[in-house]
């Protein structure tokens, strides 16, 4: 049906519930249709020539805004908590009041810097961040057909919203949940706004923007992209959700991650720095076959 689908990338559990998913949602209609997306290593390429690719978080901490001593700082809570973030063996329960403990002390490093609002621009200018390849398909096809697209990021959404502006794609129909920095009047970082979103509460995030999903209570056709398990719940704001096409990025850690993957998501693309996919199954969706 979308050949794409045959890539060496794609793993499927189920082929043939991912046929009849999108089978159904081709006839409930693209106006029924909307996307709701993570943003590092989803949009973003995982690694490029063999190099590591920045998240949000990263272009901060490796510009030149932030001293060295910070950025010492900041590597040490990476050291400490990311095995942590990481470790198979820990329930979510667990790991979740240390994960909590390491985003709100990097924030507060963050605020400490002093960074200014209009140097972010150029932090993320100099910075190796990449959306995948794809990407204007992707975001050119949706605003075209007026799709909307949540991204719903852990990561820092002004940075967030400077890549994309600075790809061209921030259209008018996409809207980002993620982490805002409060600047004061003379556009110094003082805080970070309302509650930390984070990799394990995109569920409440989802569930507190009720507003957003109420305006979208016609498009109950949900395509989710991720890259990790606790991108599943993204849609749980959702009202009267038909059906869900769960697309999840494996990036690293192929083997001991595969099979939790194969189970969570209907297709996984293994080690793919590509939209290919997604795209494909968008212009399928639309009518473009």
């Amino acid at each position: 049906m979308i050949p794409e689908l045959s890539n060496p990338s794609v793993c499927m559990r189920d082929p043939q519930r991912v046929q009849e998913i999108l089978q159904s949602m081709v006839k409930a209609g693209s106006n029924t249709l909307q996307v709701i997306s993570d943003f590092d290593m989803t949009l973003t390429r995982f690694a490029y020539n063999g190099k590591r690719c920045p998240t949000c978080h990263n272009i901060l901490d490796n510009s030149k805004l932030i001293s060295s001593d910070c950025k010492e700082q900041l590597k040490e809570l990476l050291n400490t908590y990311y095995p942590i973030e990481i470790d198979s063996t820990r329930s979510v329960e667990e790991k979740l009041p240390l994960m909590v403990e390491w985003w709100t002390k990097a924030h507060e490093l963050l605020v400490q810097q002093k960074i200014k609002k209009d140097m972010l621009e150029v932090a993320v200018r100099e910075s190796e961040a990449m959306l995948r390849e794809g990407n204007q398909l992707f975001f050119n096809h949706l605003y075209e057909h007026s799709i909307p697209l949540l991204i719903f990021s852990a990561g820092i959404g002004d940075i967030l919203e400077e890549v994309i502006r600075q790809a061209g794609v921030f259209h008018s129909n996409v809207k980002v949940f993620s982490n805002y920095m409060d600047f004061d009047e003379t556009g110094l970082l003082k805080a970070f706004k309302g509650e930390l979103i984070h990799i394990y509460n995109k569920r409440e995030g989802a569930l507190l923007n009720t507003g957003h999903f109420q305006e979208l209570r016609t498009r109950p056709n949900v395509l989710l992209m991720g890259d990790s398990l606790g991108d599943l719940t993204m849609a749980d704001g959702v009202q009267d959700m038909e059906n869900i096409l769960k697309i999840g990025y494996l990036n690293d850690k192929v083997e001991e991650r595969k099979q939790s993957y194969l189970d969570s998501y209907d297709i996984v693309l293994v080690e793919d720095e590509t939209l290919e996919v997604p795209n494909a199954v968008l212009l399928y969706l639309t009518g473009n076959k």
